[in-house]
């Protein structure tokens, strides 16, 4: 018997948002006591709570959400834990923490596990400013290194596929934590992530087919460093960048 594992966040009004977009809202359209039926109408971003970015959404004439094949979506993967090496404050990943835990095989889907997910909406120890100001995320190699295994789709329990000091919003917003990056790295800023990698995992990966998971979360503590089966089932949404999802592991 094949056991499911979620690894889908629980979704409301109350889930937090990218940093530089609205929150979602909830309308009713009709009510058991007035109408009879309950109806509701949601207002969203699709890139709320756990959800998988389709190539559209960087890479101008790939494919949108309805054109992803299912074979992409699920297929064998691996789960792993890097929370031990590269699981605190702006710590960057490279290929080796990855490969020091499991193996990775051309075609694969890949999963990361930071231990950031327990930061997020709803989880037990949530802080906002931390989960979207202050964490972990992918070096230009490790970027490269999942062109090179042909990946079906990268995701993370994070909130971008990028690395938080790679990305426009903190830059633009939150100029002041570029300092403390850099003194806690050691190195500027453009050494770690030079100009030429910015938005690298956006734009990279997605030129190459491959797909973004982000804000994974759910039961994932109980599946980590091993292989199994893995999906993510978003709507087939014609011209959709992204789409909120079900993510499951399915393990034997």
């Amino acid at each position: 018997m094949t056991n499911l594992v979620d690894l889908t966040h629980p979704w409301s009004v109350y889930t937090w948002p990218f940093i530089d977009s609205p929150a979602p809202t909830v309308t009713d359209q009709t009510r058991l006591s007035r109408n009879g039926v309950w109806m509701r109408i949601y207002t969203t971003s699709m890139h709320v709570g756990t959800h998988i970015d389709a190539p559209c959404h960087f890479a101008s004439g790939k494919g949108d959400m309805a054109s992803v094949p299912l074979d992409q979506l699920c297929h064998e993967g691996v789960i792993v834990d890097v929370s031990d090496k590269c699981g605190g404050d702006w710590d960057v990943l490279y290929p080796e923490h990855v490969e020091d835990k499991v193996d990775v095989r051309e075609g694969d889907i890949l999963i990361v596990h930071y231990g950031w997910h327990h930061y997020f909406h709803g989880e037990r120890e949530p802080n906002e400013e931390k989960y979207f100001c202050y964490g972990p995320g992918p070096s230009p190699e490790f970027i490269r290194w999942v062109v090179k295994k042909k990946l079906r789709w990268f995701g993370q329990d994070t909130y971008s596929g990028d690395h938080p000091m790679n990305i426009t919003p903190l830059k633009r917003d939150r100029p002041e934590l570029i300092k403390k990056f850099e003194q806690k790295v050691g190195r500027s800023l453009t050494d770690v992530f030079p100009e030429k990698d910015f938005d690298i995992a956006h734009m990279t990966l997605f030129a190459n087919n491959i797909l973004i998971a982000e804000n994974i979360g759910g039961d994932i503590d109980k599946v980590l460093n091993r292989r199994c089966t893995i999906g993510a089932f978003p709507w087939r949404l014609v011209e959709g960048d992204a789409s909120i999802c079900r993510m499951v592991a399915f393990v034997d």
